[in-house]
């Protein structure tokens, strides 16, 4: 079982002190500008606490895909530039990542300052987390912050490798995510209820076997759903479905009724002929109540029925975690079922907990963000930590 106890910020004396902080500055941009500077505003508490702290704050994290190479287009210039906005103080872009201008930056700082690193995935080194760009990192600097729970999956040298150097400890993201994540997980208030959607039940396999392990009721929507309701019998006409995966559902349905555990399936479908544009709003849709599609027909959301048997359920718990959408989230006619989930969530008195993604983006987009306990801040590391993996990036820190 992974250790989620980790020692935090708060739990070293970091006044004057060299503090290398991994965050997560992957920030969406176009034409140079950043478009949601949501990640940036999230990573905020930690440095603040930093700042107010005397710590001499270096700041690192990639940006896009690079490939090891100096790619202007992928320059964290921007986010610097809105840090200094968005904290009121200056925070200088090193124009290299472990070379001479980084090094002196950071060796120039006083306390309560902080400087930005250029992207660690200009380094070819970053992702073979390679051990002599780990410990370049860790020259800079006396102790290392991990507050970037999106790339914790990841055994990079800024995520994991420079631990190996230098005493580390989490920021308040990771805490939050380890915390709440963890809990659920470990120790559930129950009725624990856990949602499952998206398209391949082949990226689900190694979460379903573990929540299988935890959970109450299990809620399966989306793509995935049509593979277990071949699996049942039912026909599931031009659906996405898994022939090589029929089995496996097999055994998981067996394994649930052996283990006493609830498997929700949909109960009505909206169809169409063929698979959408993302955007097309007038894809004509047509509902079939029941669970055999016919051939010709592509199963792309669930009904209004299956919609209030998952609210149901989800009313009905102290637990939930979510991951995935229910349908075609991205078309406008298609996101009913999805958007149904997150209303759900939000009004239930349960610990709700979202983990990233098009899931995430639901509750944003209805403004519901407020009203659950909390949506993970990484889609493939919240997907790894729901299959019981340990994340490099928190085995790495240190124990309480």
């Amino acid at each position: 079982m992974a250790n989620y106890n980790k020692k935090s910020i708060e739990d070293i004396c970091v006044k004057g002190k060299r503090t290398l902080v991994r965050c997560d500055f992957n920030v969406p941009m176009k034409e140079g500008k950043i478009t949601s500077d949501k990640r940036i505003v999230e990573a905020l508490p930690t440095i603040k606490y930093l700042l107010d702290n005397g710590a001499k704050v270096i700041l690192c994290s990639h940006m896009g895909k690079p490939k090891g190479e100096v790619n202007p287009k992928y320059s964290l210039a921007p986010v610097a530039a809105r840090l200094s906005e968005l904290l009121g103080k200056n925070v200088a872009l090193a124009a290299d990542t472990v070379g001479p201008d980084a090094a002196a930056k950071a060796a120039a700082l006083g306390e309560g300052e902080a400087v930005l690193l250029e992207n660690t995935r200009f380094d070819a080194r970053e992702e073979k987390n390679d051990p002599t760009m780990a410990k370049a990192l860790a020259d800079m600097a006396e102790i290392f912050v991990n507050d970037a729970f999106g790339t914790a999956h990841r055994a990079h040298a800024s995520t994991a490798g420079v631990a190996d150097y230098l005493p580390a400890v989490c920021g308040y993201l990771i805490q939050k995510e380890i915390g709440i994540m963890g809990k659920a997980l470990e120790n559930p208030e129950r009725p624990f209820v856990s949602i499952l959607g998206g398209a391949k039940i082949s990226d689900k396999l190694n979460v379903v076997q573990n929540l299988l392990t935890k959970v109450d009721t299990l809620i399966i929507g989306g793509g995935m759903s049509y593979t277990f309701l071949a699996a049942m019998g039912h026909t599931v006409g031009d659906s996405l479905m898994d022939e090589s995966k029929i089995d496996y559902c097999k055994n998981v349905l067996a394994e649930a009724e052996a283990k006493g555990v609830k498997i929700l399936l949909p109960v009505d479908r909206m169809v169409a002929d063929a698979f959408p544009n993302p955007i097309d709003a007038d894809i004509p849709v047509t509902l079939i109540d029941g669970r055999d599609i016919p051939d010709g027909k592509d199963g792309l959301d669930i009904g209004p029925k299956s919609a209030e048997l998952f609210a149901t359920e989800v009313k009905n718990a102290k637990t939930v975690v979510w991951n995935g959408p229910m349908g075609v989230f991205e078309n406008p006619v298609l996101n009913k079922g999805t958007l149904a989930v997150a209303k759900a969530l939000a009004e239930s008195d349960a610990i709700s907990i979202v983990g990233g993604g098009d899931s995430a983006a639901a509750c944003e987009q209805l403004g519901y963000d407020d009203q659950i306990t909390h949506i993970s801040t990484g889609g493939g590391a919240s997907l790894e930590f729901l299959e019981g993996l340990v994340l490099p990036g928190i085995a790495c820190l240190n124990d309480k």
